[in-house]
Formats: structure tokens, C-alpha cells, sequence
């Protein structure tokens, strides 16, 4: 190992005194540096007035096409409908106009009808509400209609034909309970006089049934607290919701 060591260093003098003694031809070097860059890429020096251009694999593959002058003397821009937000709970006037010409076409049709019964209307957010009173068209506990009551719903299932929206039909009592041989409870009352609604409703065979919803709350929804017989007759009512304003709403474009 000695000797292999000692041997290593008098070879490496060796070539050391043999490079000092060498001389470097400038031209040579020159032109052996510039093969050098050319072969590894290295980039050249650019005048700084001029910017370096890339080069587009597209534009080697493609050319532009012709350039067609516009038609038109003015540039037009292309805009998308951008629908209208409206906060929670607002309704587009467009849509309470509408809402409004059938709550009063509805009214009007009441007042030909002259029914007995006690009947409102009124509109509450999208729907139309035509509220019944248990005055004038059912008996108490009973779920059988007055003629008067008929007739009018007879009148209202015309109108329904030619309105928007589905028609949910409420049924509700107030808290006094009643328990007999056709009704076990307020809940089967409710839902007998509600059902007793859609069927005069559909006797006229132009109402599509899929329209409607019949529902029965007994005394779960009242309108007024049950303390007295006055406010407990306010109660015993049945309900026609029509719910156009959604139908209105797609309609219009302002609802998916």
C-alpha cells in the first residue's frame, strides 16, 4: 500500500508539470467552447434591443386564417339573461299582479253565487286562500254540504279548471271533542268535509284530480284561541288554498 501510494503521487507531479509547461491555443479553445454551447444549448447573447421570440408548435402546423371585415357599423356585444334574485319572502310584482287578477276574478264569482255560507278570501305570499265557515254550509258534526255551498263549489271547480297551481283543501274543527257512529274523532270529521269539498269539486269532470290535496288538521291549526263559542265557530272551517304563485313564478322564469 506504501509503495502504491508513493507511485500515485509521483504520477500525479507528473502531469502536474506537464500542463505548467503546456500552452493554450486562444483560436482553438475558441472554437472548441462554441461547439460546446452548440451541442448543449447554451443560449447566446442577445442585443438588448431586440426581445426574444418564442416559438409555437400551432403556427409551425397552422396558419391564421383570413381576416372578414364586420357587416355591421357598430360592434355589438352579446349579453346572457342573467335572472332576477329577490330577497326572502318578496314577491315579483309581475307575479302579485297576476296573483291579485285571480283573487279578484274569484271574489266576483262568489258574489254571482250568492252562497249562505260565510265565505273569505284572501291572499296570503303565493297562495289564494277561499276560507268556508262551518255557518251556513255544514251542520254541526256533520259532514254533509248545504246547497248553497254546492252550488258554489260547482261554480269555483270551472274556475280552478282555468287556473294555475295545484288546490290543497283543508279541513278544520275547533277543540271540542266529538266522538259518534260515523266520526271517532275531530280528525275524521275534518278530513270527511274536506274530502266531501274535492268530490263537489270534481263532479264537474273538468278539474284534473291530481290537482288537488285533501288534508284534515281537526283542531291542531286554529285561527283564533278556542275561549269562547264565537272564536270556536271561526275554527270549524274548511280551507281551499290555490297555490298558483310557484306556477306563475316558472312561468316567468324567476323559479327552476
Amino acid at each position: 500500500m506504501v509503495t502504491y501510494a508513493d507511485l500515485m503521487t509521483l504520477l500525479l507531479c507528473f502531469f502536474v508539470l506537464l500542463l505548467s509547461f503546456s500552452e493554450v491555443d486562444a483560436i482553438r479553445f475558441r472554437r472548441l467552447a462554441g461547439e460546446m454551447a452548440k451541442a448543449f444549448g447554451v443560449q447566446r447573447d442577445v442585443p438588448a434591443d431586440l426581445i426574444p421570440m418564442g416559438t409555437s408548435p400551432v403556427l409551425q402546423h397552422f396558419s391564421p386564417g383570413r381576416v372578414e371585415p364586420i357587416p355591421f357599423n357598430e360592434v355589438r356585444q352579446r349579453t346572457s339573461f342573467e335572472k332576477p334574485t329577490l330577497a326572502s319572502g318578496e314577491i315579483d310584482s309581475r307575479v302579485a299582479e297576476r296573483l291579485e287578477e285571480l283573487t279578484v276574478r274569484i271574489e266576483q264569482k262568489i258574489r254571482e253565487a250568492e252562497a249562505d255560507a260565510n265565505v273569505n278570501v284572501e291572499r296570503v305570499g303565493l297562495d289564494i286562500i277561499i276560507r268556508i265557515d262551518e255557518r251556513g254550509s255544514f251542520p254541526s258534526g256533520s259532514a254533509e254540504l248545504s246547497e248553497s255551498l254546492r252550488g258554489l263549489l260547482q261554480t269555483l271547480s270551472g274556475e280552478f279548471t282555468e287556473m294555475p297551481g295545484y288546490i290543497a283543501i283543508d279541513g278544520h274543527t275547533d277543540n271540542v271533542p266529538i266522538s259518534s257512529e260515523r266520526f271517532h274523532s275531530n280528525w275524521d270529521l275534518s278530513a270527511m268535509r274536506a274530502a266531501t269539498v274535492a268530490n263537489v269539486l270534481l263532479e264537474g269532470e273538468t278539474l284534473e284530480p291530481e290537482r288537488l290535496i285533501v288534508l284534515g288538521h281537526a283542531e291542531t291549526r286554529p285561527l283564533v284561541p278556542n275561549d269562547s263559542p264565537e272564536q270556536r265557530a271561526q275554527n270549524r272551517r274548511v280551507e281551499l288554498s290555490l297555490r298558483a304563485g310557484e306556477v306563475i313564478e316558472r312561468e316567468l322564469g324567476l323559479r327552476e
